[in-house]
């Protein structure tokens, strides 16, 4: 399972089985499963917008879109420099309006996870949206760019590489310019691979043993560990304290006693 979204007007919360093409449904007033979407596009990692719009990447059209209020779909970037992207992953938003994802190829290297195809662009980077609809390239040197997070002030943008198995650290300046790229955290067991800030500062990276707790200096606070190898986290229920993790094939949620970064 993959890229949950927490919506607090549906009270559910909406993964991704991306190998069987399809986004399942978690009621949290029923406890019941449903499918919400099938075929997906093999639709990986996805936010709720601050207008409560979805935004999901899908591997399988190798685009980011939105789900309008009316229900269209908008295609917000499927291409950079006249070439196909390679098959989003993992997205965020920004308060400027501006979306930032990752494009590492998981989802053209075989037909488990997307359509086996040959990759357009020369390799796996980090773009951003703005609010016009320019699609930017804003970090290139990346093996498999993954999750990512912004800190609570919006100063700072944490990626995650999973190929080379760390965060990276950016300051964000004006119109989106990145700059440092330092590496924070790396993983000792595996890879990492989605992550959220929560409230005060500390980061929460999912690996293959469970959840490491990282403090922003990227000193390793502690360790969750889950019975199977976790791939995304992020926060949801009434009071924003929830975390819900997605594992390899289970959904698992911790009550904390912090909230996500605001």
């Amino acid at each position: 399972m993959e890229g949950p979204a927490y919506s607090p007007v549906w009270r559910c919360l909406l993964v991704s089985d991306i190998p069987n093409d399809r986004i399942l449904r978690w009621d949290e007033v029923t406890g019941e499963v449903s499918v919400w979407r099938s075929p997906a596009a093999f639709a990986n990692g996805r936010i709720l917008d601050r207008a409560g719009r979805i935004v999901s990447c899908e591997q399988g059209s190798r685009s980011v879109t939105r789900i309008e209020p009316d229900g269209r779909v908008t295609a917000m970037a499927d291409s950079w420099d006249g070439r196909r992207l390679n098959s989003p992953n993992d997205v965020v938003e920004h308060s400027d309006g501006s979306l930032w994802f990752t494009d590492p190829d998981y989802g053209v290297a075989s037909d488990y996870e997307g359509h086996r195809a040959e990759r357009e662009q020369e390799g796996c980077h980090v773009y951003r949206v703005d609010p016009g609809g320019t699609v930017q390239r804003v970090a290139d040197d990346f093996d498999k760019p993954n999750g990512l997070a912004f800190a609570a002030d919006e100063r700072q943008l944490y990626v995650v590489d999973t190929g080379r198995a760390h965060v990276r650290r950016f300051d964000v300046g004006p119109a989106g310019r990145l700059r440092g790229g330092e590496v924070l955290a790396t993983c000792d067991a595996g890879s990492f691979g989605g992550l959220r800030v929560d409230e005060l500062g500390r980061l929460w990276v999912a690996a293959h043993d469970g959840l490491h707790c990282f403090d922003p200096d990227g000193t390793l606070l502690g360790k969750l560990r889950l019975p199977e190898v976790c791939s995304n986290l992020t926060f949801g229920g009434t009071q924003g304290n929830v975390l819900f993790v997605t594992a390899s094939n289970a959904l698992l949620s911790i009550r904390l006693n912090v909230r996500a970064a605001r």
